[in-house]
């Protein structure tokens, strides 16, 4: 197989592994495109649509466009995304209705091994590192105490979702499903409007995203190179934090607004010793290697580059 061609196959796995965690409320695509190698990448590939890509565009400069925007990459990475979540959304679905303590404990698995993973990127740990690292994960822990709103599909709110939520699922630690369902909007931006195709919803959102992500692109991209210990350790806090949200064993609080109901909150609970709690810790630890699998595969990757 071709250098190139392996290249965009890794890509492509690495976008549906972006696209399928940004589906689960709790797990960032951010933090699988950090531990894959690909979050700096990523955010520079998506500033790099400014003026300079217009006037090249304009100019008809197409290679230099292509190469200016790191097309290629940006293709193969949203195709893997696209693709998780077109034929993922109707599986979680299915699994959340029937084994949510085992899906969870795999994401709960993914998200704690990413803590320790992501920390080790931090060069030097001091008192600011620490007072950031405590802050995100405080920040992220509250986020999931907070009620969810009710559902809207008023255009400008859609269009809202799709800015607030491209800005937490590139940001690691940071749910976009999750601040989804705190909008109220999960269940019909995540799984109606994608799985009944209304475009009526799907076309303000993707807008509002690609607002959000070239908007947040530059801001993620000057902080991580002005502040990149204090931001690693402040994504590391969040994905700390966000541990609360995937807690395999807690039960949905649920209001009924007339013919309506909506998850309120969540009651955390300790688990009953019997096979499902083991079948949750099994689950938790393929969760776990799947990521030092993952983060093997990008060190052996860096390593042979060095070469």
């Amino acid at each position: 197989m071709k250098p190139k061609t392996k290249e965009a196959i890794s890509l492509i796995f690495k976008g549906m592994a972006m696209g399928a965690a940004n589906v689960i409320p709790g797990v960032s695509g951010g933090t699988i495109a950090f531990i894959t190698g690909i979050f700096e990448r990523l955010i520079h590939a998506i500033k790099s649509f400014n003026l300079t890509a217009l006037k090249l565009l304009l100019s008809g400069k197409f290679t230099s466009f292509l190469k200016h925007i790191d097309f290629a990459f940006l293709v193969y990475v949203f195709l893997g995304i696209g693709i998780a979540i077109i034929s993922i959304a109707k599986l979680f679905e299915y699994l959340f209705e029937n084994y949510p303590v085992y899906l969870w404990s795999f994401f709960f698995g993914l998200v704690l091994a990413s803590v320790y993973f992501v920390s080790r990127k931090i060069d030097k740990w001091n008192a600011v590192t620490i007072l950031v690292f405590v802050a995100g994960a405080a920040m992220a822990a509250s986020v999931s105490l907070l009620s969810p709103a009710s559902q809207n599909d008023n255009i400008f709110y859609v269009f809202l979702c799709g800015v607030v939520a491209a800005c937490s699922m590139i940001l690691p630690g940071l749910s976009g499903s999750f601040i989804l369902i705190l909008m109220g909007n999960y269940e019909l931006v995540m799984i109606e409007a994608i799985t009944q195709v209304r475009l009526d919803i799907l076309l303000p959102l993707v807008i509002g995203a690609g607002v959000g992500l070239l908007g947040f692109s530059y801001v993620l991209s000057w902080v991580f190179r002005k502040f990149r210990n204090q931001t690693i350790s402040g994504i590391t806090g969040f994905i700390l934090g966000s541990l609360l949200i995937l807690w395999p064993w807690k039960t949905e609080l649920i209001q009924e607004f007339g013919e309506k109901t909506k998850v309120t909150g969540y009651q955390w609970n300790l688990p009953e010793v019997n096979t499902e709690m083991f079948v949750a810790v099994f689950f938790i630890l393929v969760g776990i290697a799947s990521i030092w699998l993952m983060e093997k595969a990008v060190s052996k990757k860096e390593v042979d580059n060095g070469k």
